[in-house]
């Protein structure tokens, strides 16, 4: 699976429970290569979608390539040191952790 196929794919695979209490939130994902792309994924009223371009104001950006995404998602490369050597940027960490598992980025 590619990483664009993983960001579009986000809405199918949510918990709506893991989502309650939650609040509302705009991520912007930017991720380069050939399976990439730019995306924005919002959290509105306990639904959450995900549509490509940048939409509105992101709370939170996350910058990174396909390939570094993929391993992420494969178990392959630790999120934490991604994000330590620069490979993975996150402009607002309390916002990503807020909603890394019910988005299955845990």
């Amino acid at each position: 699976m590619t990483a664009k196929e993983f960001i579009l794919n986000m809405p199918n695979k949510i918990n709506p429970e893991a989502m309650e209490g939650k609040g509302d939130t705009v991520f912007h994902f930017k991720v380069s290569g050939d399976g990439g792309g730019e995306f924005t994924a919002k959290a509105e009223n306990g639904e959450f979608s995900v549509v490509e371009g940048l939409e509105g104001e992101a709370k939170c950006v996350i910058t990174t390539s396909d390939k570094i995404l993929s391993e992420i998602l494969e178990k392959k490369r630790n999120p934490q040191m991604a994000v330590f050597t620069g490979k993975l940027k996150i402009s607002n960490l309390g916002e990503m952790m807020k909603y890394a598992k019910p988005l299955g980025l845990m």
